[in-house]
């Protein structure tokens, strides 16, 4: 099944009843391949957007300035409301190459001028909120535009200080910092150090290096290894390809494809990978991103 996103008949009984044709004109940058968007007709069957369009009128073809919008949104607050309003704003006004990020829909679209060239599911931030010790974090993806600030391929991922505070309050753990040059003695007589850009074992002279894809539980407490080593890069976990929108924000791939469509993220957008591959492709460095 495709995996770019189709227009359902809500979303087509939303652009009848705000008099938009339900058709999207593809024009893609040279070399990159078409994506046709497809939807489901009243009879089941599916058809093209553009013989959809047909089959309303014989003259002109139209082209939708973004994706529709449902009626209605949930906001966290007044201030979500205008953030929403302002970026939408922001993304009717700008006409050039640009992303966007449709929250609620949990969708992203790749638009030039009045054409859509991308449509794609996406999971987005879970919108919750963890607190550890005299720290919390609240893993939602903000609205607001932004930009790519640069594109990476196989990226590999740095756990950040979040992520030891959610496994350790999940199970129960204490939190402690491993630091290189010093060791932390263990209760069964072992000691916890780092050699070679690697954590490990010391015991009776003898270093055992862990495994770098494990987190490193001792005595009730998951220590978090410092930047630089070995322990704290995970290949992997945000697919092919991640594209940088700052701050820790990212547009990227992922193992766990189950989750698209879903809030589900710490705030990244996650895509499958063929669409993140597309992005990486054909959205260049500088085009702006509007998430609202």
């Amino acid at each position: 099944m495709r995996r770019a996103s189709a227009l359902t008949p809500a979303r087509a009984a939303v652009a009848a009843a705000l008099g938009t044709l339900a058709a999207l004109a593809l024009a893609l940058p040279a070399g990159a391949q078409p994506r046709p968007i497809t939807t489901q007709t009243s009879a089941g069957t599916v058809a093209s957007a553009a013989s959809l369009a047909a089959d309303t009128t014989e003259s002109a073809t139209v082209s939708m300035a973004r994706p529709t919008v449902p009626f209605t949104s949930r906001f966290r607050s007044t201030a979500d409301s205008v953030a929403y309003e302002r970026t939408r704003t922001l993304a009717d006004a700008y006409t050039g190459l640009r992303v966007l990020v449709l929250l609620d829909d949990r969708q992203l679209a790749v638009m030039n001028g009045l054409d859509t060239l991308m449509v794609a599911p996406v999971a987005i931030g879970m919108d919750t909120t963890i607190v550890f010790g005299s720290k919390s974090w609240t893993f939602e993806t903000p609205r607001g535009r932004r930009s790519v600030l640069k594109k990476e391929k196989d990226p590999v991922w740095v756990p950040p200080e979040w992520h030891y505070a959610e496994v350790a309050s999940k199970r129960g753990l204490r939190m402690a910092h491993l630091q290189s040059g010093r060791t932390v003695s263990l209760s069964d007589g072992r000691a916890l150090t780092i050699r070679g850009g690697r954590v490990g074992l010391l015991q009776s002279g003898t270093f055992t290096a862990l495994p770098t894809d494990e987190e490193i539980v001792f005595d009730g407490t998951l220590f978090v290894p410092p930047h630089g080593t070995a322990n704290r890069r995970i290949p992997g976990e945000l697919g092919r390809y991640k594209l940088d929108l700052g701050n820790g924000y990212l547009l990227h791939g992922t193992p766990y494809e189950n989750t698209i469509g879903d809030a589900a993220t710490h705030g990244c957008v996650r895509l499958y990978e063929e669409d993140i591959a597309w992005l990486y492709q054909n959205v260049p460095v500088g085009t702006p991103v509007f998430i609202f």
